[in-house]
C-alpha cells in the first residue's frame, strides 16, 4: 500500500509539474523578446502527447484572451455612439459658414477691380521713368568703357602691344570698376587676361624669332668679332713697332727729323687703314635686330613676369649655348670646322654682353660668368680630344693661331681665358708630338737613301756646299788634297739640318703665347731633346736592327754618331741665337744629344758583335765532319779555312772608324778588340757544342785528330794578331778549354788529369769531369765499332779488350767525379 501510494504521489507531482511547464511556455510565446524555437523544442522535447496536451493548454489560454476582448468592447461602446451623434450636428453648421464666407470674398474682389487696374497703371510708368533715368546714368558710365575698349584693340591690330597694356590698366583700376555689375563688363574682364596671354604669346613668338636669328647670326658675328680684334692686335703690333723705332732716335738731328717724319705717316696711315676696316666691319647691332628682345622684357616687366622672362631667356640661352659648344664630328678634319666653331662661340657670347650692358636685370655678370665658366670646361673637353686626333702639325699649328685669336677676342669682352692658354701648352706637347712623328719619317727616309759610305768631295765648291749644312772641321782633312773624302756619309748633313728646321717648326707654336724669352728657349731646348732623345735616337736603334745593314754599314753608323754628337754644340748655339737667351743662363736647359749618339754607337757596337757571331754560326753550321774517319786530311777543314778569312777581311774594315784625334783611336781600338774577342770566344764555344752535341753518339780518334787541326788553325789566328792592342796570349786564352780537353784524348794523359785534378798546377785545369766523362764515352763507343769492323785481326783483340778495360776504369772515376762535384753542389 505505501508502495502504491507514494507512486501515485510521484504521477501527481508530475502532473503538476507539467502543467507548471506549458503555463511557462505560453508567457514565453507571448512574449516578444524571446525566441520561440527554444520553447517549442522543450514542448515537443517531452514525454509522448506532450503536444497534445500542450495544445489543449494554448486553447484554454485563447478562450481565456477571448472573454477579456468581448468585456472590454462591451465596457466602451456607448461613449463611441455618444461621439457620433455630436459630429453630426456640427456638419451643418459648417455649410453655412462655408456660404457666407464665399459670398462675402466675391463682393469685395468685384469693388477692387478698377483700384486695381489704376494702381498697377501708375506702378508701370513710374517705373519706365526710373527705368529711362537710370539707363542714361548708366550709358554715361559705360560710354567711356566702351571708347576704351575700342581703343585697346586698334592698338592690337596696329601691334602698339605696351600701349594696349597701358590701357587695360586704365580700363582694370579706373573704368571697369564702375561698371562691374554689367554682363558687358563681365565678358571684358574675361577678355583683358586672354589679351595679356595674346600680347605675352606674340612677344614670345618675337624673342623666339629673335633667338633663331641671334642662333643663324652667331658665327657672321663672331667672325666680326675674332676680325676686329685681330685687327686691333695687328695695330697694337705695329704701333709698339713704331714706339720702339722711335725709342732709337739718338742719332744726329736731320737723320732724326726724316725718321720721325716717317714713323708719323706710317702711323698715320695705320690709323687711316684701322678706320676704314672698322667702317667696313659690321657690329652685333648691325647684323641683329635687338628690339624683339628689349620689347619682350619690357611688356613681361609691366605683366609682373619678368622674372619669368628672365628665366625663359637664360634657360634657352643656354639650351643654344650648349648646341653652339657641340662640335661636328669631322671639326678636326680641317681647319675650316675649329674656324666655324670659335666663330659661333663668339658670337654668342658678344651678343650676351651686349644684351648685359644695354638690359637690366635680364643678363647678370654672375650669370655670364657662370656660362662662360661651363662653356669653357666644354670648350677646353672638346679641344683636348679633337686635337688629340691631328695628326698634321700644320693644321695644329693654325688650331693654336685661331685659339689665341679666339682667347685675345673674348679677353676683350671681359672673359677670363687664362685656362685657354694652359690648354696651349697642352696642345703644344701634341704639336710637338705631330712634329715628332713627321720627323720620324723624314729621318726613316734618310737613313733609307743614305749609302752609308763617306762624302766624296771633288772640289773646293762642293766642300763649301757640304760645311755650310754641317759645322764640320778637321785640319788635318783641311791640309789633303782634293779629291777627298769626308769621314760621315750623306745622311749626318741631312740630319742636321732637319733638326735644325724642327726647331723652327717648333718655334711657331710659341709666338703669341705671351711668354718670355726664356720659357721660350726652355720649350725649344725640350722639344729639340724629345726628337734626339726619343725621335732621332728610336729611329738610329731601328736602323742598327735591320737585317740588310751590314758590318760595314754599322761601322759608318758609328762615325756618324760621333760627329753628330760633336755638332750638338752647335745646335746649343743655333737655339741661343734664335731666342737671344745666353748658354751661361743659370736655368738654360742642355741638349741631351751626347747620351743620344752614345747609346746609339754602343748598339751599333753590339750588333757589330752579334752579326759577327751570327756570321761564325753560318760557318759552323756548313761544317761536315766524318765522325767516324780512322785517320784525319792532315789539314785543317775547307768550312774553318773560310771562316778565318772572312774575320781577316772583316777586322780590317775596323781601320777606317774615325782615329784624327787620340779618343777616336782609342774608341776605334776597343771597338776592334772587344768584336775579335767577342768573335773568337764565340768560335771557341760553337766548336766546343759541336763536340759535345747530344745527337752525336760516337766520335773515332780520327775525327779528334782532324778536329784538333782545326783548332790549332784558331790559335793561329789568334795569335797572328788580328787586331793591335792584345797583352801577350790574351786572345789565344779564348781557346784554352778546348786545347787542354784536346791534348787530353790527343795524349791519353788519364793518369795525370786524375791525379792533379782540383789543384792549381794541373796541366787540364780547364777541362770539367762532366765535359771530359761525355766525350770519353762518345771516343768509348766509337772504339767499339771500330773493333767490331775490324775483328778479323784477332792478334789486336787483347790490346783493344786492355784499352776498353782502361776506358771503362776511367768513365767509372770520372762518375765518380762528377757525382761529387753535384753532392758538393
Amino acid at each position: 500500500m505505501a508502495t502504491k501510494s507514494s507512486s501515485n504521489l510521484s504521477e501527481l507531482y508530475l502532473e503538476e509539474n507539467k502543467d507548471q511547464i506549458y503555463d511557462n511556455a505560453l508567457a514565453e510565446i507571448q512574449s516578444f523578446e524571446l525566441p520561440l524555437g527554444t520553447t517549442l523544442r522543450s514542448v515537443y522535447d517531452d514525454q509522448p502527447n506532450a503536444h497534445q496536451r500542450f495544445m489543449e493548454k494554448l486553447d484554454a489560454c485563447i478562450r481565456n484572451h477571448d472573454r477579456e476582448i468581448e468585456k472590454m468592447c462591451n465596457f466602451h461602446h456607448q461613449g463611441f455612439v455618444d461621439a457620433i451623434t455630436e459630429l453630426l450636428k456640427v456638419r451643418a453648421d459648417a455649410e453655412k459658414l462655408k456660404v457666407q464666407v464665399t459670398d462675402t470674398n466675391r463682393r469685395l474682389q468685384d469693388a477692387g477691380k478698377e483700384v486695381i487696374a489704376q494702381t498697377e497703371e501708375i506702378i508701370r510708368c513710374r517705373v519706365q521713368q526710373r527705368n529711362i533715368t537710370t539707363v542714361v546714368e548708366k550709358l554715361q558710365l559705360c560710354l567711356p568703357v566702351l571708347e576704351m575698349y575700342s581703343k585697346l584693340k586698334e592698338q592690337m591690330n596696329v601691334k602698339r602691344y605696351y600701349s594696349a597694356l597701358k590701357t587695360m590698366e586704365q580700363l582694370e583700376n579706373l573704368y571697369l570698376p564702375r561698371v562691374s555689375q554689367y554682363r558687358f563688363c563681365q565678358i571684358m574682364i574675361e577678355n583683358l587676361p586672354k589679351l595679356r596671354e595674346e600680347i605675352k604669346e606674340i612677344s614670345m613668338s618675337d624673342l623666339k624669332d629673335f633667338l633663331e636669328s641671334i642662333r643663324k647670326h652667331s658665327d657672321r658675328i663672331g667672325e666680326t668679332a675674332m676680325k676686329q680684334a685681330q685687327q686691333q692686335k695687328t695695330f697694337n703690333t705695329s704701333l709698339q713697332k713704331q714706339n720702339n723705332v722711335n725709342y732709337g732716335r739718338n742719332m744726329h738731328l736731320g737723320r732724326s727729323r726724316i725718321l720721325e717724319s716717317k714713323n708719323e705717316i706710317t702711323l698715320k696711315r695705320t690709323f687711316e687703314e684701322d678706320d676704314e676696316h672698322e667702317e667696313e666691319v659690321l657690329t652685333a647691332q648691325d647684323l641683329v635686330d635687338f628690339s624683339p628682345v628689349y620689347r619682350c622684357l619690357h611688356i613681361y616687366s609691366v605683366l609682373g613676369d619678368g622674372e619669368i622672362f628672365e628665366n625663359y631667356y637664360r634657360k634657352q640661352r643656354r639650351k643654344q649655348a650648349r648646341l653652339v659648344l657641340q662640335p661636328q664630328s669631322s671639326m678636326h678634319e680641317t681647319v675650316e670646322g675649329y674656324r666655324r666653331y670659335f666663330s659661333q662661340i663668339v658670337g654668342f657670347f658678344v651678343v650676351e654682353d651686349h644684351i648685359l650692358h644695354v638690359t637690366q636685370g635680364l643678363v647678370t655678370r654672375t650669370y655670364t660668368d657662370e656660362l662662360w665658366n661651363m662653356a669653357l670646361s666644354k670648350i677646353i673637353a672638346v679641344l683636348r680630344t679633337h686635337s688629340s686626333y691631328c695628326s698634321d702639325p700644320d693644321l695644329v699649328l693654325e688650331l693654336k693661331n685661331l685659339i689665341v685669336v679666339f682667347a685675345d677676342t673674348l679677353q676683350g669682352y671681359g672673359f677670363p681665358v687664362n685656362r685657354l692658354f694652359d690648354l696651349l701648352f697642352e696642345i703644344r706637347d701634341q704639336y710637338n708630338e705631330t712634329l715628332l712623328k713627321k720627323w720620324s719619317v723624314l729621318f726613316r727616309d734618310i737613313f733609307e737613301a743614305d749609302n752609308y759610305s763617306p762624302i766624296p768631295v771633288a772640289n773646293e765648291e762642293e766642300y763649301k756646299i757640304v760645311i755650310s749644312k754641317f759645322p764640320f772641321q778637321d785640319p788635318e782633312l783641311d791640309k789633303q788634297s782634293f779629291p777627298k773624302k769626308l769621314p760621315m756619309s750623306q745622311s749626318v748633313p741631312q740630319i742636321y739640318i732637319q733638326v735644325k728646321e724642327f726647331i723652327y717648326a717648333s718655334l711657331k707654336f710659341s709666338e703669341s703665347l705671351h711668354r718670355s724669352s726664356t720659357e721660350i728657349d726652355d720649350m725649344l731646348r725640350k722639344s729639340t731633346n724629345l726628337l734626339l732623345t726619343r725621335t732621332l735616337s728610336s729611329c738610329l736603334q731601328n736602323l742598327i736592327k735591320k737585317p740588310h745593314i751590314g758590318l760595314t754599314e754599322l761601322v759608318q753608323i758609328i762615325i756618324n754618331t760621333t760627329h753628330l754628337e760633336q755638332a750638338c754644340k752647335y745646335l746649343e748655339d743655333f737655339i741661343s741665337n734664335i731666342t737671344n737667351i745666353s748658354q751661361v743662363t743659370v736655368h738654360t736647359a742642355r741638349l741631351y744629344g751626347l747620351s743620344t749618339f752614345k747609346d746609339a754607337r754602343h748598339a751599333a757596337e753590339g750588333e757589330i758583335y752579334t752579326k759577327l757571331n751570327q756570321k761564325i754560326d753560318e760557318f759552323i753550321q756548313i761544317a761536315d765532319y766524318d765522325w767516324t774517319m780512322s785517320e784525319s786530311d792532315g789539314r785543317a777543314s775547307g768550312y774553318l779555312m773560310d771562316l778565318i778569312n772572312f774575320l781577316k777581311s772583316t777586322f780590317q774594315v775596323f781601320t777606317h772608324l774615325p782615329n784624327n784625334n787620340n779618343d777616336h783611336a782609342a774608341m776605334s781600338g776597343k771597338v776592334a778588340q772587344t768584336a775579335c774577342m767577342s768573335a773568337c770566344q764565340h768560335l771557341s764555344t760553337s766548336l766546343m757544342q759541336m763536340l759535345l752535341d747530344n745527337e752525336l753518339k760516337q766520335i773515332s780518334m780520327g775525327a779528334i785528330q782532324q778536329f784538333n787541326l782545326d783548332v790549332i788553325q784558331c790559335e793561329l789566328f789568334a795569335s797572328s794578331e788580328p787586331v793591335p792592342g792584345f797583352q801577350g796570349d790574351t786572345l789565344q786564352l779564348a781557346f784554352i778549354d778546348l786545347r787542354q780537353l784536346l791534348d787530353l784524348f790527343m795524349v791519353w794523359d788519364w793518369s795525370t788529369y786524375l791525379a792533379d785534378y782540383g789543384q792549381a798546377t794541373s796541366k787540364y785545369l780547364r777541362v770539367n769531369p762532366s765535359t771530359a766523362l761525355t766525350l770519353l764515352e762518345k771516343v768509348h763507343r766509337g772504339m767499339k765499332d771500330s773493333s767490331k769492323k775490324n775483328n778479323i785481326f784477332a792478334q789486336f783483340r787483347k790490346n783493344d779488350r786492355d784499352k776498353q778495360k782502361l776506358i771503362e776504369t776511367v768513365v767509372k772515376q770520372l762518375r765518380s767525379l762528377v757525382n761529387g762535384m753535384s753532392q758538393h753542389t
